[in-house]
Protein backbone atom coordinates (compact mmCIF):
# COMPACT_ATOMS: atom_id res chain seq x y z
CA UNK A 1 0.00 0.00 0.00
CA UNK A 2 1.07 3.59 -0.60
CA UNK A 3 2.90 5.14 2.34
CA UNK A 4 2.33 8.88 2.41
CA UNK A 5 3.22 11.46 5.04
CA UNK A 6 0.50 13.97 5.94
CA UNK A 7 0.55 17.22 7.90
CA UNK A 8 2.59 15.61 10.68
CA UNK A 9 3.92 12.17 9.92
CA UNK A 10 2.60 8.94 8.42
CA UNK A 11 -0.57 7.50 9.91
CA UNK A 12 -2.72 4.52 9.06
CA UNK A 13 -5.21 1.99 10.33
CA UNK A 14 -3.49 -0.76 12.31
CA UNK A 15 -3.39 -4.14 10.53
CA UNK A 16 -4.55 -2.43 7.34
CA UNK A 17 -1.89 -0.03 6.09
CA UNK A 18 -0.09 0.54 9.41
CA UNK A 19 1.54 -2.89 9.51
CA UNK A 20 4.83 -4.28 10.79
CA UNK A 21 5.96 -4.69 7.18
CA UNK A 22 5.22 -1.07 6.25
CA UNK A 23 6.73 0.15 9.51
CA UNK A 24 9.98 -1.64 8.61
CA UNK A 25 9.97 0.18 5.24
CA UNK A 26 9.39 3.62 6.80
CA UNK A 27 11.96 2.96 9.54
CA UNK A 28 14.63 2.01 7.01
CA UNK A 29 14.01 5.19 5.00
CA UNK A 30 14.17 7.37 8.11
CA UNK A 31 17.30 5.62 9.41
CA UNK A 32 19.07 6.07 6.06
CA UNK A 33 18.11 9.73 6.06
CA UNK A 34 19.57 10.27 9.54
CA UNK A 35 22.80 8.41 8.69
CA UNK A 36 24.15 11.57 7.05
CA UNK A 37 23.42 13.79 10.06
CA UNK A 38 26.34 15.45 11.84
CA UNK A 39 25.07 14.20 15.23
CA UNK A 40 24.39 10.63 14.16
CA UNK A 41 27.12 9.27 16.44
CA UNK A 42 24.96 10.43 19.37
CA UNK A 43 21.99 8.54 17.97
CA UNK A 44 18.28 9.34 17.97
CA UNK A 45 15.44 9.21 20.50
CA UNK A 46 12.45 6.92 19.99
CA UNK A 47 9.23 7.23 21.97
CA UNK A 48 5.74 5.78 21.82
CA UNK A 49 2.28 6.69 23.05
CA UNK A 50 -0.47 4.83 24.97
CA UNK A 51 -2.16 3.17 21.98
CA UNK A 52 -2.56 -0.53 21.41
CA UNK A 53 0.76 -2.05 20.21
CA UNK A 54 2.65 1.27 20.35
CA UNK A 55 5.39 -0.12 22.60
CA UNK A 56 5.87 -3.10 20.26
CA UNK A 57 5.98 -0.78 17.24
CA UNK A 58 8.53 1.42 19.01
CA UNK A 59 10.79 -1.53 19.74
CA UNK A 60 10.58 -2.66 16.10
CA UNK A 61 11.62 0.80 14.89
CA UNK A 62 14.52 0.75 17.36
CA UNK A 63 15.60 -2.66 16.01
CA UNK A 64 15.56 -1.43 12.40
CA UNK A 65 17.61 1.66 13.29
CA UNK A 66 20.03 -0.42 15.34
CA UNK A 67 20.44 -3.00 12.57
CA UNK A 68 21.37 -0.21 10.15
CA UNK A 69 23.94 1.01 12.67
CA UNK A 70 22.17 3.92 14.36
CA UNK A 71 22.27 4.19 18.15
CA UNK A 72 18.86 4.54 19.78
CA UNK A 73 17.73 6.02 23.09
CA UNK A 74 14.43 4.18 23.54
CA UNK A 75 11.87 5.56 26.00
CA UNK A 76 11.48 3.20 28.95
CA UNK A 77 7.71 3.92 29.10
CA UNK A 78 5.07 5.88 27.20
CA UNK A 79 5.99 9.52 26.54
CA UNK A 80 4.55 12.63 24.93
CA UNK A 81 5.81 13.79 21.53
CA UNK A 82 7.40 16.93 23.07
CA UNK A 83 9.47 14.69 25.37
CA UNK A 84 11.05 13.10 22.29
CA UNK A 85 11.57 16.50 20.66
CA UNK A 86 13.20 17.90 23.80
CA UNK A 87 15.63 14.97 24.02
CA UNK A 88 16.55 15.30 20.34
CA UNK A 89 17.40 18.96 20.82
CA UNK A 90 18.94 19.18 24.30
CA UNK A 91 20.91 15.92 24.07
CA UNK A 92 22.43 16.84 20.69
CA UNK A 93 20.91 13.87 18.91
CA UNK A 94 20.37 13.54 15.17
CA UNK A 95 16.60 13.59 15.66
CA UNK A 96 13.72 11.57 16.99
CA UNK A 97 10.90 9.21 16.10
CA UNK A 98 7.54 9.12 17.88
CA UNK A 99 5.09 6.26 17.44
CA UNK A 100 1.69 7.92 17.73
CA UNK A 101 -1.45 8.73 15.79
CA UNK A 102 -1.91 11.83 17.93
CA UNK A 103 -5.63 12.76 17.96
CA UNK A 104 -6.80 10.14 15.44
CA UNK A 105 -9.32 7.42 16.44
CA UNK A 106 -8.03 4.38 18.40
CA UNK A 107 -7.74 2.13 15.32
CA UNK A 108 -4.98 4.36 13.92
CA UNK A 109 -1.29 4.54 14.71
CA UNK A 110 1.48 6.63 13.25
CA UNK A 111 5.12 7.58 12.79
CA UNK A 112 6.28 11.16 13.50
CA UNK A 113 9.76 12.41 12.62
CA UNK A 114 11.45 15.01 14.83
CA UNK A 115 14.45 17.14 13.88
CA UNK A 116 17.57 17.84 15.91
CA UNK A 117 16.17 21.32 16.56
CA UNK A 118 13.41 19.85 18.73
CA UNK A 119 10.35 20.08 16.54
CA UNK A 120 8.37 18.54 13.68
CA UNK A 121 10.38 17.56 10.64
CA UNK A 122 10.34 20.25 7.96
CA UNK A 123 8.57 19.49 4.66
CA UNK A 124 11.97 19.24 2.94
CA UNK A 125 13.13 16.63 5.47
CA UNK A 126 9.98 14.57 5.01
CA UNK A 127 10.39 14.75 1.22
CA UNK A 128 13.91 13.31 1.53
CA UNK A 129 12.62 10.42 3.65
CA UNK A 130 9.83 9.75 1.14
CA UNK A 131 12.41 9.55 -1.66
CA UNK A 132 14.11 6.70 0.20
CA UNK A 133 10.92 4.64 0.60
CA UNK A 134 11.10 2.83 -2.80
CA UNK A 135 14.56 1.44 -2.10
CA UNK A 136 13.61 0.09 1.33
CA UNK A 137 13.21 -3.67 1.73
CA UNK A 138 10.12 -4.85 3.60
CA UNK A 139 11.67 -8.31 3.92
CA UNK A 140 14.68 -7.16 5.96
CA UNK A 141 15.15 -9.16 9.16
CA UNK A 142 16.21 -6.74 11.90
CA UNK A 143 18.50 -8.10 14.60
CA UNK A 144 16.94 -9.11 17.89
CA UNK A 145 16.30 -6.53 20.57
CA UNK A 146 18.56 -8.39 23.01
CA UNK A 147 21.48 -8.55 20.57
CA UNK A 148 21.26 -4.84 19.71
CA UNK A 149 20.96 -3.92 23.38
CA UNK A 150 24.06 -5.97 24.23
CA UNK A 151 25.95 -4.28 21.38
CA UNK A 152 25.02 -0.83 22.67
CA UNK A 153 22.80 0.13 19.74
CA UNK A 154 19.64 0.26 21.89
CA UNK A 155 19.61 1.85 25.31
CA UNK A 156 16.50 2.45 27.39
CA UNK A 157 16.21 5.98 28.75
CA UNK A 158 13.78 7.79 31.08
CA UNK A 159 12.67 10.58 28.73
CA UNK A 160 9.83 11.58 31.07
CA UNK A 161 12.26 12.28 33.90
CA UNK A 162 14.55 14.21 31.56
CA UNK A 163 11.59 16.36 30.45
CA UNK A 164 10.40 16.90 34.03
CA UNK A 165 13.84 18.11 35.12
CA UNK A 166 13.93 20.53 32.19
CA UNK A 167 10.54 22.18 32.71
CA UNK A 168 10.97 22.34 36.47
CA UNK A 169 13.48 25.09 35.68
CA UNK A 170 10.92 26.90 33.49
CA UNK A 171 8.10 27.16 36.03
CA UNK A 172 7.80 28.11 39.68
CA UNK A 173 6.02 24.98 40.92
CA UNK A 174 5.96 26.30 44.49
CA UNK A 175 4.08 29.36 43.22
CA UNK A 176 1.50 27.21 41.43
CA UNK A 177 1.02 24.82 44.36
CA UNK A 178 0.73 27.59 46.95
CA UNK A 179 -1.55 29.83 44.87
CA UNK A 180 -4.71 28.04 45.93
CA UNK A 181 -5.58 27.57 42.26
CA UNK A 182 -7.52 24.33 41.88
CA UNK A 183 -6.48 22.64 38.63
CA UNK A 184 -7.59 19.42 36.93
CA UNK A 185 -5.96 17.67 33.99
CA UNK A 186 -7.38 15.29 31.38
CA UNK A 187 -4.78 13.40 29.29
CA UNK A 188 -7.64 11.66 27.44
CA UNK A 189 -6.07 8.24 28.15
CA UNK A 190 -3.05 9.37 26.13
CA UNK A 191 0.66 9.29 26.82
CA UNK A 192 0.56 12.51 28.85
CA UNK A 193 -1.13 10.58 31.66
CA UNK A 194 0.26 10.53 35.20
CA UNK A 195 2.59 13.42 34.54
CA UNK A 196 0.79 16.45 35.98
CA UNK A 197 -0.13 14.66 39.20
CA UNK A 198 3.42 13.39 39.77
CA UNK A 199 5.08 16.62 38.64
CA UNK A 200 2.83 19.32 40.09
CA UNK A 201 0.28 17.56 42.30
CA UNK A 202 -2.53 18.34 39.84
CA UNK A 203 -5.65 16.15 39.88
CA UNK A 204 -6.03 13.88 36.83
CA UNK A 205 -8.83 11.89 35.24
CA UNK A 206 -8.61 9.33 32.42
CA UNK A 207 -5.07 8.53 33.47
CA UNK A 208 -4.96 4.75 33.25
CA UNK A 209 -3.94 2.48 30.38
CA UNK A 210 -6.90 2.11 28.03
CA UNK A 211 -5.90 1.15 24.46
CA UNK A 212 -9.41 1.95 23.19
CA UNK A 213 -8.91 5.50 24.57
CA UNK A 214 -12.33 5.45 26.20
CA UNK A 215 -13.90 5.13 22.74
CA UNK A 216 -13.48 8.89 22.27
CA UNK A 217 -11.08 10.45 19.80
CA UNK A 218 -8.25 11.81 21.99
CA UNK A 219 -8.57 15.36 20.65
CA UNK A 220 -9.30 18.19 23.14
CA UNK A 221 -12.44 19.50 21.42
CA UNK A 222 -15.68 20.53 23.13
CA UNK A 223 -17.65 17.44 22.07
CA UNK A 224 -14.93 15.16 23.43
CA UNK A 225 -14.63 16.91 26.81
CA UNK A 226 -18.20 16.81 28.11
CA UNK A 227 -17.32 14.46 30.96
CA UNK A 228 -14.31 16.57 31.89
CA UNK A 229 -16.47 19.72 31.89
CA UNK A 230 -18.89 18.12 34.36
CA UNK A 231 -15.93 17.02 36.48
CA UNK A 232 -14.65 20.62 36.63
CA UNK A 233 -18.01 22.03 37.73
CA UNK A 234 -18.73 19.28 40.27
CA UNK A 235 -15.28 19.57 41.82
CA UNK A 236 -15.32 23.40 41.76
CA UNK A 237 -12.03 23.59 39.86
CA UNK A 238 -10.62 26.90 38.63
CA UNK A 239 -9.02 25.48 35.49
CA UNK A 240 -9.26 22.34 33.42
CA UNK A 241 -6.37 21.42 31.12
CA UNK A 242 -6.85 18.77 28.42
CA UNK A 243 -4.27 17.38 26.01
CA UNK A 244 -4.50 15.05 23.04
CA UNK A 245 -3.21 11.49 22.59
CA UNK A 246 0.48 12.44 22.48
CA UNK A 247 0.10 15.58 24.64
CA UNK A 248 1.26 18.14 22.11
CA UNK A 249 -2.16 19.84 21.71
CA UNK A 250 -4.22 21.66 24.33
CA UNK A 251 -7.82 22.54 25.16
CA UNK A 252 -9.16 24.16 28.32
CA UNK A 253 -12.27 24.30 30.51
CA UNK A 254 -13.03 27.38 32.59
CA UNK A 255 -14.38 27.40 36.15
CA UNK A 256 -17.97 27.41 34.85
CA UNK A 257 -17.46 24.32 32.73
CA UNK A 258 -17.24 26.25 29.46
CA UNK A 259 -14.89 24.98 26.77
CA UNK A 260 -12.12 27.44 25.85
CA UNK A 261 -10.91 26.63 22.35
CA UNK A 262 -7.38 26.82 21.00
CA UNK A 263 -8.00 30.19 19.32
CA UNK A 264 -8.78 31.82 22.64
CA UNK A 265 -5.90 30.00 24.35
CA UNK A 266 -3.55 31.27 21.62
CA UNK A 267 -4.89 34.82 22.01
CA UNK A 268 -4.75 34.75 25.82
CA UNK A 269 -1.18 33.48 25.82
CA UNK A 270 -0.15 36.14 23.29
CA UNK A 271 -1.49 38.83 25.62
CA UNK A 272 0.13 37.20 28.67
CA UNK A 273 3.55 36.90 27.04
CA UNK A 274 3.34 40.49 25.81
CA UNK A 275 1.90 42.16 28.92
CA UNK A 276 3.18 40.12 31.87
CA UNK A 277 6.32 38.44 30.52
CA UNK A 278 7.35 41.54 28.51
CA UNK A 279 8.39 39.37 25.58
CA UNK A 280 8.39 40.48 21.94
CA UNK A 281 8.63 38.84 18.54
CA UNK A 282 6.71 37.79 15.46
CA UNK A 283 3.38 35.96 15.70
CA UNK A 284 2.85 32.99 13.38
CA UNK A 285 -0.51 31.37 12.75
CA UNK A 286 -1.73 28.71 10.34
CA UNK A 287 -4.36 29.32 7.67
CA UNK A 288 -7.31 28.12 9.78
CA UNK A 289 -6.55 30.17 12.92
CA UNK A 290 -8.53 33.11 14.33
CA UNK A 291 -8.51 36.63 12.92
CA UNK A 292 -8.48 37.94 16.51
CA UNK A 293 -4.70 37.52 16.43
CA UNK A 294 -4.45 39.99 13.55
CA UNK A 295 -6.32 42.62 15.61
CA UNK A 296 -4.11 41.98 18.63
CA UNK A 297 -0.91 42.23 16.62
CA UNK A 298 -2.11 45.52 15.14
CA UNK A 299 -2.63 46.91 18.64
CA UNK A 300 0.64 45.55 20.03
CA UNK A 301 2.68 46.55 16.97
CA UNK A 302 3.73 42.98 16.23
CA UNK A 303 4.30 41.38 12.84
CA UNK A 304 2.04 38.44 11.99
CA UNK A 305 2.62 35.79 9.35
CA UNK A 306 0.25 33.10 8.02
CA UNK A 307 1.43 29.63 6.98
CA UNK A 308 -0.21 26.53 5.47
CA UNK A 309 -1.80 24.15 7.99
CA UNK A 310 0.61 21.91 9.88
CA UNK A 311 2.86 22.87 12.77
CA UNK A 312 5.94 21.93 10.73
CA UNK A 313 5.49 25.24 8.88
CA UNK A 314 5.27 27.16 12.15
CA UNK A 315 8.29 25.30 13.51
CA UNK A 316 10.40 26.29 10.51
CA UNK A 317 9.65 29.98 11.03
CA UNK A 318 10.38 29.66 14.76
CA UNK A 319 13.88 28.53 13.80
CA UNK A 320 14.40 31.19 11.15
CA UNK A 321 12.79 34.23 12.82
CA UNK A 322 12.37 35.79 16.26
CA UNK A 323 8.94 34.31 16.99
CA UNK A 324 7.07 35.15 20.19
CA UNK A 325 4.30 32.59 19.70
CA UNK A 326 3.13 30.42 16.86
CA UNK A 327 0.39 27.89 16.46
CA UNK A 328 -2.57 26.33 14.76
CA UNK A 329 -6.31 25.90 15.12
CA UNK A 330 -6.02 22.34 16.38
CA UNK A 331 -4.47 23.33 19.71
CA UNK A 332 -0.80 23.09 18.80
CA UNK A 333 1.03 26.19 20.05
CA UNK A 334 4.73 26.92 20.48
CA UNK A 335 6.14 29.78 22.58
CA UNK A 336 9.41 31.65 22.95
CA UNK A 337 11.68 30.21 25.62
CA UNK A 338 10.80 26.59 24.89
CA UNK A 339 11.66 24.25 22.01
CA UNK A 340 10.00 25.05 18.63
CA UNK A 341 7.32 22.48 19.28
CA UNK A 342 3.70 22.14 20.34
CA UNK A 343 3.52 21.08 23.98
CA UNK A 344 0.19 20.73 25.76
CA UNK A 345 1.72 20.10 29.18
CA UNK A 346 3.99 23.15 28.97
CA UNK A 347 1.09 25.33 27.79
CA UNK A 348 -1.13 24.04 30.60
CA UNK A 349 1.41 25.16 33.18
CA UNK A 350 1.70 28.52 31.38
CA UNK A 351 -2.10 28.96 31.57
CA UNK A 352 -1.90 28.22 35.30
CA UNK A 353 0.72 30.92 35.77
CA UNK A 354 -1.38 33.32 33.72
CA UNK A 355 -4.39 32.98 36.05
CA UNK A 356 -2.15 33.53 39.06
CA UNK A 357 -0.41 36.59 37.61
CA UNK A 358 -3.60 38.29 36.39
CA UNK A 359 -5.48 37.34 39.59
CA UNK A 360 -8.55 36.68 37.46
CA UNK A 361 -10.59 33.65 36.44
CA UNK A 362 -10.30 32.13 33.00
CA UNK A 363 -13.86 33.20 32.11
CA UNK A 364 -13.05 36.80 33.11
CA UNK A 365 -9.93 36.85 30.93
CA UNK A 366 -11.86 35.47 27.95
CA UNK A 367 -14.62 38.06 28.47
CA UNK A 368 -12.05 40.89 28.56
CA UNK A 369 -10.48 39.61 25.36
CA UNK A 370 -13.82 39.53 23.54
CA UNK A 371 -14.85 42.94 24.86
CA UNK A 372 -11.71 44.52 23.40
CA UNK A 373 -11.29 42.58 20.17
CA UNK A 374 -14.81 41.36 19.47
CA UNK A 375 -16.53 37.98 19.66
CA UNK A 376 -14.92 35.40 17.37
CA UNK A 377 -17.11 32.29 17.34
CA UNK A 378 -15.53 29.26 15.73
CA UNK A 379 -16.42 25.75 14.67
CA UNK A 380 -14.83 22.91 12.71
CA UNK A 381 -16.77 19.98 11.28
CA UNK A 382 -15.21 16.89 9.69
CA UNK A 383 -17.31 15.16 7.05
CA UNK A 384 -16.56 11.62 5.88
CA UNK A 385 -17.35 11.44 2.20
CA UNK A 386 -16.62 9.57 -1.01
CA UNK A 387 -13.52 10.39 -3.03
CA UNK A 388 -15.70 11.40 -5.99
CA UNK A 389 -17.79 13.83 -3.96
CA UNK A 390 -14.70 15.23 -2.25
CA UNK A 391 -12.99 15.94 -5.58
CA UNK A 392 -16.15 17.50 -7.03
CA UNK A 393 -16.43 19.91 -4.10
CA UNK A 394 -12.74 20.87 -4.27
CA UNK A 395 -13.00 21.34 -8.03
CA UNK A 396 -15.95 23.70 -7.63
CA UNK A 397 -14.12 25.68 -4.94
CA UNK A 398 -11.10 26.05 -7.21
CA UNK A 399 -13.18 27.09 -10.23
CA UNK A 400 -14.25 30.42 -8.74
CA UNK A 401 -17.93 29.51 -9.07
CA UNK A 402 -18.60 30.10 -5.37
CA UNK A 403 -19.82 33.71 -5.33
CA UNK A 404 -22.05 33.54 -2.24
CA UNK A 405 -22.64 31.34 0.81
CA UNK A 406 -26.26 31.16 1.98
CA UNK A 407 -26.85 34.65 0.61
CA UNK A 408 -23.60 36.10 2.01
CA UNK A 409 -21.44 37.64 -0.70
CA UNK A 410 -17.92 36.22 -1.01
CA UNK A 411 -15.60 39.23 -0.86
CA UNK A 412 -12.33 37.41 -1.28
CA UNK A 413 -10.88 33.89 -1.60
CA UNK A 414 -7.47 32.42 -0.72
CA UNK A 415 -6.12 28.99 -1.66
CA UNK A 416 -2.99 28.94 0.52
CA UNK A 417 -4.08 25.58 1.94
CA UNK A 418 -7.56 24.55 0.89
CA UNK A 419 -10.11 27.19 -0.09
CA UNK A 420 -10.94 30.06 2.26
CA UNK A 421 -13.90 32.30 1.48
CA UNK A 422 -14.21 35.68 3.23
CA UNK A 423 -17.62 37.28 3.82
CA UNK A 424 -18.78 40.22 5.93
CA UNK A 425 -17.87 39.43 9.56
CA UNK A 426 -16.62 35.92 8.90
CA UNK A 427 -14.95 33.27 6.79
CA UNK A 428 -15.27 29.64 5.70
CA UNK A 429 -12.40 27.27 4.91
CA UNK A 430 -12.84 23.97 3.05
CA UNK A 431 -9.89 21.60 3.08
CA UNK A 432 -9.17 17.91 2.58
CA UNK A 433 -7.56 16.20 5.59
CA UNK A 434 -3.93 15.27 5.21
CA UNK A 435 -4.25 12.15 7.39
CA UNK A 436 -7.85 10.89 7.06
CA UNK A 437 -10.39 10.35 4.21
CA UNK A 438 -12.50 13.38 5.11
CA UNK A 439 -13.26 16.99 4.23
CA UNK A 440 -12.81 19.58 6.95
CA UNK A 441 -15.03 22.66 7.20
CA UNK A 442 -13.72 25.52 9.35
CA UNK A 443 -15.58 28.74 10.04
CA UNK A 444 -15.20 31.84 12.19
CA UNK A 445 -17.72 34.68 12.51
CA UNK A 446 -19.22 37.17 14.94
CA UNK A 447 -21.83 34.64 16.08
CA UNK A 448 -22.41 30.88 16.11
CA UNK A 449 -25.55 31.40 14.00
CA UNK A 450 -23.42 32.92 11.26
CA UNK A 451 -20.80 30.16 11.67
CA UNK A 452 -23.49 27.48 11.21
CA UNK A 453 -24.87 29.33 8.19
CA UNK A 454 -21.44 29.37 6.54
CA UNK A 455 -20.70 25.71 7.29
CA UNK A 456 -24.11 24.63 5.98
CA UNK A 457 -23.44 26.51 2.77
CA UNK A 458 -20.05 24.84 2.43
CA UNK A 459 -21.39 21.33 2.96
CA UNK A 460 -24.07 21.96 0.32
CA UNK A 461 -21.66 23.12 -2.38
Amino acid sequence: MQIKFGTDGWRGVMSDDFTFENLVIVSQAAAKYFLNHKNISNGIAIGYDARFMSEEYGKLVARVFGTIGVKVLLADRMVSSPMVSLAANKMNLAGGIMITASHNPPKYNGFKIKGDFGGSAHPEMVAEVEKLLPESDSKIKPKSYEELESQGFIKKYDLRKYYAEYISKKFDLHKIKKSGLKIAYDPMYGSGQNFMNEFAGITEIHNEYNPSLGKVNPEPLEDNLQEFSRFIVKGKYDLGIAVDGDADRIGAIDEKGNFVDSHKIFSLLLRYLYEKKNLRGMVVKTFSTTEMLNKMCEKFGLEIQVTPIGFKHVCKLMLEKDVLIGGEESGGIGVKGHIPERDGIYLGLLLSEMLIDYKKSLSELVAELEKEFGVHSYKRIDIHTTEERKQNILKKCKSGEVKSLNGLIVKDMSDLDGYKFFVEDGWLLIRASGTEPILRYYSEAKSFDLVDKLIDAGINI
